[in-house]
């Protein structure tokens, strides 16, 4: 995995390197002074896991990691401040370490991180646009695509419903709505995305797909009418 150290504190960088050297699927791709020089690298630069301090100058560590967004990689916070750490969960980050930062509790930080950089990479994977693998109880299983009825976004992961049950996998929808074929699904719902084919009826503003209902959001309404074919 490609890791980029952020830290205004050359020996805190110096440190976190000597880490990171240690472990053998960890590779420092490069080192940031403050936060600005990192988001300009990363608009260029895919990387994996992000070591980030909180406290910098211009722009902390919490303010670009707003700015990343969805497709931020994999983030473990390192600082000397303790309080930033409910802000910082709050933005799905894989772990807090308070400095020093000690070689079992590195250990500890990167086996999270690689947890979630696995579980994203491979938990929904599309071969020719007719079935996905999901990871179900740390088994990959092969879905049909013809068989997803709908999803739905729960916090950190994703609810998928097909006709007889369903399954819930660690991603966001977002990931799952670019991996999935736009003819056959579509996004009604900040927290919902609907097979086409599978609409039975649509009344006061809800979809029944299979005798469940899924809310209909006013700023898709348009995009739904459009794709369905209405006589």
């Amino acid at each position: 995995m490609d890791c980029l150290i952020i830290d205004d504190n050359k020996m805190a960088r110096t440190a976190m390197n000597q880490l990171i050297l240690k472990v053998t699927d960890l590779t420092v791709v490069g080192e940031c002074a403050d936060a600005m020089e990192a988001y300009n690298l990363l608009q260029a630069k895919s990387v994996d896991i992000l070591f980030l301090d909180i406290e910098m100058p211009e722009m902390t560590g919490l303010e670009l990691t707003r700015h990343l967004g969805d497709k931020k990689p994999v983030i473990i916070f390192t600082t000397s401040k303790k309080e930033y750490a409910v802000d910082a969960f709050e933005l799905n980050v894989a772990d807090y370490i308070v400095k020093p930062v000690t070689a079992p509790r590195f250990l500890q930080a990167v086996e999270k991180a690689r947890e979630i950089y696995n579980s994203n990479k491979v938990d929904v994977s599309v071969e020719e646009k007719e079935f996905v693998f999901i990871r179900d109880n740390g088994i990959l299983k092969r879905l049909l695509i013809e068989d997803i009825h709908f999803m739905e976004a729960m916090g950190d992961y994703v609810k998928v419903f097909t006709l007889q049950k369903f399954h819930a996998i660690h991603t966001t929808l977002k990931n799952v709505e670019d991996k999935l074929p736009p003819n056959k699904f579509l996004r009604v719902h900040r927290s919902y995305i609907v097979a086409l084919n599978k609409i039975e009826k649509i009344e006061e503003g809800t979809i029944v797909i299979n005798n469940k209902t899924v809310p209909v959001a006013d700023a898709y309404r348009n995009t739904l009418n459009k794709k369905l074919n209405i006589l």
